[in-house]
């Protein structure tokens, strides 16, 4: 089956075309003619699947009968809202209203926290058909009278079981409050709980149930991989992996919490990893600023929390490490649902000390899968932190070694700035030799010498090596 086949206007299918896009995916398939028929749609469908066009391409089609040029604000009242549960997510989902709605004189917003409100409230002004969101700052312009919803003709509710994670329900409840009852309303999930079944039961009238995947299923394209480590060791682990082992030129790594992601990536960085973090606590340029250097290639690696990560598209990604294993099984389908879309073959990697057992127990109950496990020789149960540390100075001399220094860096190498730290006991330093056989640095005229070191103090020899003043 081909784009044209479904029903829609040739100015949608140029723009599909355009994009690269020949035949629409089962997700597409199914809803597009369900909402084109002015049906109400319950669609669950795993990240990656295309469910965005799914409704974007039949909504800019029954929106299309409005599209004029005129500036006035009066001739382009929404009539359509779109809520997301998080900016990177509203942002996507405009970008491909844009995208699709290339050919139509219809306008599009996008409105989300953590930015200035005026320029969106400017934009609002002008007149818009087409509103992406995020509830929280919705509902901020909807108490500064910035924004008309009772214009409404349809509204869709994407991730919704984010919404419900990120307690946005009472906010999504009472956005729907201020909707005309005479619309057409389509909620996706990629899961469905009880809460979310109610929340559908009060949104929607008579829904079409689409699921093109058995629900809480991953993606077959996608290899999973447990490594088993202490916890003390495991932030050494990762370092290893993504210098010896994993060959791909981007990877995310999910984190708990937004401490653990901060302090992670500056860890990545000082161990020669082009690295940066993406989470709550960055403000919205920061956080574009690394998204784009990711996309880019000028970031190998970026570490997320999962709010953060949520509705990030990065086209082919190769793959995903579990830095620590989610609190809850679902939110392990939505990381990985990052790598493995559209069919690609993308990996998969936990890293699991033993008090996460049973989050890993959980999680392969859930997709009805048993993991494969593998010890890193190394990073074992009797690990330390001074022995993961010394494995990765010498593989990174190894490194070194064989590299030839005419030879140009591959992309996205990391530098090497593992060096190795000298041991004074063992490189032949003679510990009693006396300080004043060491050179010193000459004496300035009309320039105060440093004040002497405590060793200097207590009389106690100091190795060349050290500078030979004491620093």
């Amino acid at each position: 089956m081909s784009f044209s086949e479904l029903g829609l206007i040739p100015e949608l299918l140029r723009a599909v075309e355009e994009a690269g896009y020949s035949e629409p995916t089962p997700i597409q398939r199914q809803a597009i003619p369900v909402v084109l028929e002015g049906r109400d749609v319950m669609g669950g469908a795993q990240t990656g699947t295309g469910k965005t066009a799914g409704f974007t391409l039949p909504l800019l089609h029954k929106l299309s009968r409005w599209a004029n040029t005129s500036a006035s604000p009066a001739r382009h009242p929404v009539r359509a809202l779109i809520l997301a549960p998080t900016r990177e997510l509203a942002m996507q989902v405009h970008e491909s209203v844009q995208t699709y709605a290339k050919y139509l004189p219809l306008r599009a917003a996008c409105i989300y926290g953590g930015v200035d409100i005026k320029p969106q409230l400017d934009e609002l002004r002008r007149g818009v058909e087409i509103v992406v969101a995020t509830p929280g700052r919705l509902l901020d312009h909807v108490e500064q009278r910035s924004i008309a919803l009772n214009q409404v003709e349809f509204v869709v509710l994407d991730e919704a079981d984010r919404m419900l994670d990120m307690g946005f329900i009472p906010d999504i409840r009472r956005i729907l409050g201020l909707l005309p009852a005479q619309r057409q309303s389509l909620l996706f999930s990629a899961t469905f709980s009880d809460e979310i079944k109610k929340l559908a039961d009060s949104m929607l009238k008579s829904p079409q149930l689409i699921e093109v995947a058995r629900r809480n299923m991953v993606s077959e394209t996608i290899t999973h991989r447990v490594h088993p480590v202490p916890g003390a060791v495991k932030r050494d682990l990762l370092t290893w992996l993504l210098l010896e082992d994993v060959a791909a030129p981007q990877v995310l790594v999910f984190c708990s919490t937004k401490l653990a992601c901060a302090r992670l990536a500056r860890q990545l960085q000082k161990d020669g990893i082009a690295a940066d973090a993406i989470h709550g606590d960055k403000n919205q340029q920061q956080r574009t600023e690394a998204l784009e250097g990711f996309k880019s290639g000028a970031i190998r690696v970026l570490v997320a929390t999962d709010v953060a990560a949520r509705g990030l598209d990065i086209d082919d990604l190769p793959c995903v490490i579990n830095y620590e294993l989610p609190p809850t099984a679902e939110d392990y389908i939505h990381r990985i649902g990052r790598t493995g879309r559209a069919g690609k073959q993308g990996n998969a990697i936990s890293l699991v000390s033993p008090d996460e057992h049973l989050r890993l127990s959980a999680i392969e109950k859930l997709i009805k899968l048993k993991i494969t496990q593998e010890i890193v020789p190394g990073f074992d149960k009797d690990a330390t932190s001074d022995s993961a540390r010394r494995i990765l100075r010498n593989q990174n001399a190894d490194r070194r070694a064989h590299t030839s220094p005419d030879r140009e860096r591959p992309r996205n190498a990391a530098p090497d700035t593992l060096e190795r730290k000298p041991n004074l006991a063992s490189d032949g330093f003679d510990f009693n030799r006396p300080y004043a056989e060491t050179e010193s640095k000459p004496v300035v005229p009309g320039k105060t010498s440093s004040p002497p070191s405590a060793a200097r103090k207590a009389g106690r020899p100091i190795p060349f090596l050290l500078g030979g003043n004491g620093r």
